[in-house]
């Protein structure tokens, strides 16, 4: 009797565990594509062939079921017959799945042994808690006004709702035109005081000789009588402008100094885990500057013979080695995260051979 055994705490509820382990889609995505075997409810059809450990396809059947804690597997392997139990344990932050394949009939060679155990390991591990991530977000109110529980992602603007009150519409105006008369209050109150007129040039006094008699003679008295035409100091002053202005206007304005150029998006690459025929490779796509990057692509170049597996973080297409990822923009002082799986077809595992953002090269690489 040869075992296999794998296990792993998650934070999460065992009946989200459990959807994991019973729904093919689901199974699809963390262990192996599987296909339900026609007019028997309780079999199934694992295409492992090429896994790890796995030289044919798996035809399970179910002989045990207590949900959500127990589930136990009938396995068939081109004539190899196990036996898989699955162990679901609540704990205080979630529960814990405990895998355990006893053979029954015939037996793993020591080469299929550990690589059929760690591709075990790496499925519970890295890939399921991702799995059951996403299902959570699912599950997750993002309309709590609207009550209720949904799966819909929030829309990006305002509309108005079949049905939507028009009391409520017309209250949204009332606080729109609201806000505009205050913006045009606060820029009407900045605005510089109106320059005043200048004062016209007040008349300037000229003496003029108007006679008098005094005692039997004539004399001439200057009398002070008011003059129509300005002085010539006045009229000169105002008549022409001054030869030299009194401000000259500076050649460069300040405005004109170019902004700083922006910095740079990076990322950085690291071998998070591996394995046999495989390892688990990491980027992490950080924005260093002062504002949201969203068109960003890292360009990965695997080595000869490897194959990515599974995503997680990012779209990606492939072009024979080269995979390209690309994802949601990248929030000022923020990251994202990338995972992604990688078989190899030597046992050694080998990393990429590079890794660039922006035509930038990754660290760590």
């Amino acid at each position: 009797m040869i075992e296999i055994g794998a296990q792993v705490d998650l934070s999460h509820p065992a009946e989200r565990v459990w959807r994991a382990l019973t729904d093919r889609e689901l199974l699809g995505r963390w262990f192996a594509e599987a296909e339900m075997v026609e007019g028997v409810p309780d079999r199934m059809l694992l295409h492992t062939a090429g896994l790890p450990g796995f030289e044919a396809n798996v035809e399970v059947e179910v002989t045990e079921r207590q949900e959500p804690d127990l589930l136990v597997l009938a396995c068939d392997e081109a004539g190899r017959l196990s036996e898989l139990t699955c162990t679901v344990t609540v704990t205080k932050q979630g529960c814990r799945l405990e895998l355990r394949e006893v053979s029954t009939h015939g037996a793993w060679s020591a080469e299929q042994h550990d690589p059929r155990e760690q591709q075990l390991r790496q499925a519970l591990t890295v890939r399921l808690p991702a799995i059951l991530d996403w299902i959570a977000f699912q599950q997750v109110d993002l309309r709590r006004a609207d009550g209720g529980m949904t799966a819909e992602l929030p829309l990006i603007g305002v509309r108005a709702r079949p049905g939507s009150s028009p009391r409520r519409r017309r209250t949204l105006v009332a606080v729109v035109a609201g806000a505009v008369l205050v913006a045009g209050t606060a820029a009407w109150v900045t605005l510089p005081p109106a320059a005043k007129p200048a004062a016209a040039p007040a008349p300037t006094a000229t003496a003029t000789a108007s006679p008098t008699v005094t005692a039997g003679r004539t004399t001439v008295a200057p009398t002070a009588t008011p003059s129509a035409r300005p002085s010539r100091s006045t009229a000169s002053a105002t008549a022409r402008p001054s030869r030299t202005p009194s401000a000259t206007p500076s050649r460069t304005p300040a405005s004109a100094t170019p902004p700083p150029p922006p910095t740079p998006i990076t990322a950085r690459y690291e071998t998070e885990s591996d394995r046999l025929f495989g390892y688990t490779g990491e980027i992490v796509v950080a924005n260093p500057g002062g504002a949201p990057v969203a068109d960003w692509a890292v360009v990965v170049t695997l080595a000869e013979g490897t194959t990515v597996d599974d995503v997680d973080g990012a779209n990606w297409r492939q072009d024979k080695r080269v995979i390209t990822f690309t994802g949601a923009a990248v929030a000022a002082g923020g990251s994202q995260t990338i995972s992604f799986d990688v078989r190899d077809s030597r046992p050694k595992a080998r990393e990429p051979e590079s890794c660039t953002i922006s035509g930038q090269q990754c660290a760590g690489l």
